[in-house]
């Protein structure tokens, strides 16, 4: 459905975006992962239409997009401020984007209400709502139009830890349901892990990998991703017979294809010791 294609942007001399390309399936959930100032607010912004890019081009449905002004793209997009309208109240934000009948209108906003887990909340003022609240609202305003693409700019990082933990639960769960396709970016490998079916790790405006949750977390594919996943420790070892001899002790080399005298790094998380 979204295919990005050599996509880059420069302010004065930063790269913020450097020669990005993937492709996003219908459905599927992209979490855009990196440190901050690693470009991808911009990614997303160039995405929405909301700053043209140097070079690259947008797709959808193998159709280029990038002259579409954003009004035109059917795409939504959910910000960490939320950015509810304080004169209305919590239904007339979640149907703000609608053209449905009245009827229509009430029954998309009273469904999505309750899938976000609050039935029931129609006439409440924005400005009584907890922060929890707030990005449940939020949500639901963002899906309510029947977007093509979601975009959410770390969504939850206003909210406290706990909080957190159970949203990313739920959004999933949310995204999942309504068949959403999604672009989510944070600098929270937590909450990386709980949305995504793929992962991009961002640096300096680039893509460093690219794969499933599991791929990344597993294989990383250097010594920036492997850091900034964390929790893993590098092991230098040396073959030998159907062993591997390290400082810590032997491990096995199992179905690894490996010459007796290669001298190789392992990756250990601590998930994978076990107490003999």
């Amino acid at each position: 459905m979204l295919h990005v294609s050599h996509l880059s942007k420069s302010f004065n001399a930063l790269k913020a975006v450097n020669d990005v390309s993937f492709a996003l399936n219908t459905g599927s959930i992209l979490v855009v992962l990196g440190p901050s100032g690693c470009g991808k607010s911009t990614l997303l912004a160039l995405i929405a239409g909301l700053i043209a890019p140097d070079e690259g081009d947008v797709l959808w449905d193998h159709e280029s997009i990038t002259g579409t002004p954003t009004h035109q793209r059917s795409f939504g997009l959910m910000f960490q401020d939320y950015a509810l309208f304080p004169h209305l109240n919590v239904g007339d934000n979640v149907g703000f984007g609608l053209t449905e009948d009245r009827r229509g209108f009430q029954n998309r906003v009273g469904l999505l209400l309750e899938r976000v887990g609050l039935k029931g909340f129609e006439k409440r003022d924005v400005q009584t709502l907890s922060g929890g609240e707030a990005q449940r609202v939020a949500l639901a305003r963002a899906l309510a139009p029947r977007p093509r693409l979601l975009m959410l700019d770390e969504p939850l990082g206003a909210l406290d830890r706990s909080l957190r933990e159970q949203l990313t639960r739920e959004l999933r769960e949310i995204l999942n349901e309504f068949n959403q396709t999604a672009i989510y970016v944070t600098h929270d490998q937590q909450e990386a892990f709980g949305v995504a079916d793929q992962i991009a790790i961002m640096r300096d405006g680039s893509f460093v990998q690219i794969g499933s949750p599991e791929e990344i977390y597993r294989n990383p594919k250097d010594d920036f991703v492997r850091e900034f996943l964390g929790n893993a420790k590098l092991i230098e070892g040396k073959v030998k017979g159907k062993k591997i001899e390290s400082e810590i002790g032997e491990f096995e080399v199992g179905s690894l294809k490996l010459d007796v005298g290669d001298e190789i790094t392992m990756l250990i998380r601590p998930e994978g010791i076990r107490k003999k």
